[in-house]
């Protein structure tokens, strides 16, 4: 194994059109935005100076982990976490001193119609404010609560309409603070965007057409709002053990206004599949504004229609056409492109690393292996500032480069290469996680079976060939320390799967080997759906319900494997299936998004399910024909939560949300009947308050 660390390597100007199109950030509103070793050895690592990745108003690198559970606390609620500062007056608190910096959101106020009637009003309770801060609510102007909001985020108004509008207010030393961002009544329960097609074509091997697929969030203007970064996949798209050649893939950004930003073509020598195009949206350099960033080659259009033009992409063939016989592209060069998220146009692109090299080194020869990328933000380094992280290979040789963005600048920080032959080769999975495993406040990676620091040591690994479809992180078993992890594994003569700990790898009980000869579970999820059993529950595709505390077999389980969803009142997660959401625990309600279908075939996961907007319960995207629809719960809560967006390790969840065989995000800390209060959010945030 070895970690390589290197000085910059890329150097991209943000050009006039970049600087004309910054948007003003000083909105009004309640909290607006402002203005190891993995290789086959022990090798330490060597060669130029870390690139910090840009200021961070972290306030100095203290050990607060902020919820992480770090082995040390017998709750299980991990390190000591950050103050995340003291409230302000007017109505804004004041900027967090924390570590990791997250981002500057308003308040997400959303109205939808309520499960029994008139309107349910939900908003954000920040990570950084007092969990008993007070709301008052008010509609069309004229204010509802007689007594003020403390105990959850959400308000039922029975006498509201779908014409009703909606804000509220914060109350702040005991003075009312200036009002939210005016909501108005979701009909139907959700926001549709349009979202154009793209023109279908053919090529060699026929004709296709599109449909929009995996999804991402983030502020790409600055405004406190997110917007929705959305993947067009055509119908000829494969998976890396097949052969043909597919259609271009394209990424497109919309507001929450309805409005499309831009339209970024991925060219001919970027191939459509799961495996193959992993984008990241999350504001990288502390503007206040996202970025987005992904695997780019020779032919790759930025927003303008003009094909990029900086670094190695200056002097390229862009008319080149790398793909074989087979519809692979295992020639020409590769790169990472960071993209402006307000215009969609190019800022700066380098190679991509780590190189394709020999082919056949990552497992086959014909390009199945090669070419199955990870990706994921994490905040890696000291400063708190968050870093690009780009996996490559997972059943053999399995890569990480870590990436630093500032200035327009990207700064490759280190890469961790583990060699076939290693001992933590054979442990990556069709996805990745990050979380904060120890005892200092930087995430670590968990790229599968295996942990790495947040340097690229390694830290630990199963015993055994751990590659498999999905994993699971968070506080599983809240009466032990740390975070665990559950995971089902895809491989002969080892456990059909099992439940360890982050930090040490310990195997804290497992399922029975799979046969010789057999493949394991596809598929397995963890998560607390069962309110009379504490913790988490697991299961695997096959199998049965069981205790996420002692791997006990107990009851039946969900019927589905794929999604999970905090969507009704309690605490509890709820199954989310093709375009449904369902209960395990029999109580609350249920969804079906009649017009929506999922993504990823059997798979049958959504665009996105995240905290996108309103209390701490979560959204869920779909398409639906030529639009999108973002759908909030219109069921009411007693319990307050922060935003889910302001727990570091479940904001990095959202942004791997997208990657290969797509997983619900997890926080850093228990959600469930019984849960301790949640840590405070270990955060900074971009830009200042006014």
């Amino acid at each position: 194994m070895m970690i390589r660390r290197a000085g910059k390597i890329g150097l991209g100007a943000l050009g006039v059109a970049l600087l004309g199109a910054a948007c003003s950030t000083t909105g009004g509103g309640d909290g607006p935005p402002v203005d190891g070793d993995l290789g086959s050895g022990g090798a330490t690592a060597t060669g130029g100076a870390t690139s910090s990745g840009g200021s961070s108003a972290s306030g100095g690198a203290g050990p607060a982990s902020g919820g992480a559970a770090t082995g040390g606390a017998a709750s299980g609620s991990g390190g000591t976490p950050s103050t995340g500062g003291t409230p302000g007056s007017g109505g804004f608190p004041s900027d967090p001193t924390g570590f990791a910096e997250l981002e500057r959101l308003n308040r997400g106020v959303v109205a939808v119609p309520a499960a029994g009637d008139g309107i349910l009003v939900s908003w954000r309770l920040f990570g950084y404010e007092p969990s008993d801060r007070a709301f008052n609510v008010y509609r069309d102007g004229a204010k509802l609560t007689d007594t003020p909001v403390t105990t959850s985020t959400n308000f039922v108004d029975a006498d509201g309409s779908e014409a009703s509008t909606y804000t509220v207010r914060a109350i702040v030393d005991g003075a009312e603070g200036q009002d939210s961002e005016v909501a108005a009544v979701w009909t139907g329960g959700y926001l549709e965007i349009p979202t154009p097609v793209p023109a279908g074509a053919s090529n060699e091997d026929g004709a296709y057409t599109y449909t929009s697929g995996d999804g991402s969030v983030g502020d790409l203007d600055g405004d406190g709002r997110y917007e929705v970064v959305v993947k067009w996949d055509p119908s000829n798209a494969k998976d890396n053990s097949q052969a043909g050649h597919t259609g271009n893939v394209f990424i497109d950004a919309y507001t929450l206004d309805e409005d499309q930003l831009w339209r970024i073509d991925l060219g001919v020598n970027i191939r459509a599949g799961a495996h193959y195009t992993q984008f990241i949206v999350y504001d990288l350099d502390g503007d206040g504004m996202a970025e987005v960033a992904m695997k780019t080659a020779p032919g790759t259009r930025d927003a303008s229609g003009e094909y990029l033009a900086t670094g190695p992409a200056a002097d390229d063939d862009d008319d080149a056409d790398y793909r074989n016989g087979d519809g692979y592209v295992l020639t020409g060069p590769e790169y990472l492109t960071v993209f402006d998220g307000l215009t969609g146009l190019e800022v700066v692109t380098v190679p991509f690393q780590v190189e394709r090299g020999n082919v056949g080194a990552w497992g086959d020869d014909y390009g199945n292996r090669v070419d199955r990328f990870l990706a994921t933000v994490a905040f890696l380094d000291e400063s708190g500032s968050p870093s690009l992280v780009m996996g490559r290979g997972m059943y053999t040789r399995t890569t990480f480069s870590v990436w630093n963005y500032q200035d327009g600048e990207l700064s490759l920080d280190f890469i961790s290469d583990n060699a076939s032959d290693g001992p933590y080769a054979g442990k990556g999975a069709h996805g990745i996680s990050v979380a904060n495993v120890d005892d200092d406040p930087m995430q670590e990676i968990i790229g599968g079976s295996a942990t790495f620091d947040h340097d690229g040591t390694p830290i630990c690994a199963v015993p055994f060939y751990g590659h498999g479809d999905a994993i699971h992180v968070t506080d599983h078993v809240p009466s032990r320390p740390g975070l665990e992890v559950f995971m089902p594994f895809e491989a002969d003569q080892v456990p059909a799967y099992a439940m360890r700990d982050a930090l040490t790898c310990e195997l804290l009980w497992q399922g029975p080997d799979t046969a010789s000869g057999g493949e394991g579970p596809g598929r397995g999820v963890a998560g607390d759906v069962d309110p009379a059993s504490p913790g988490s529950e697991a299961w695997v595709s096959g199998g049965t319900l069981l205790r996420g505390e002692t791997g006990e077999s107990y009851a039946n389980k969900p019927q589905f494997d794929n999604f999970l969803i905090w969507w009704d009142g309690d605490l509890s997660r709820e199954i989310l299936n093709a375009n449904t959401v369902r209960q395990y625990d029999g109580e609350g309600g249920i969804l079906t998004a009649d017009g929506c279908s999922s993504n990823n075939g059997s798979k049958s996961t959504p665009t996105l399910s995240a905290d996108v907007i309103g209390d701490w319960r979560e959204e869920v995207i779909f398409r639906c024909g030529d639009t999108i629809r973002i759908y909030s719960t219109g069921e009411e809560t007693s319990h307050r939560i922060y935003t889910l967006m302001h727990d570091p390790q479940y904001r990095v969840a959202v942004s791997w949300q997208n990657v290969e065989y797509n997983q619900p995000p997890h926080p850093s800390f228990h959600i469930g009947e019984g849960m301790a209060p949640p840590p405070t959010s270990d955060m900074s945030l971009p830009g200042a308050l006014p």
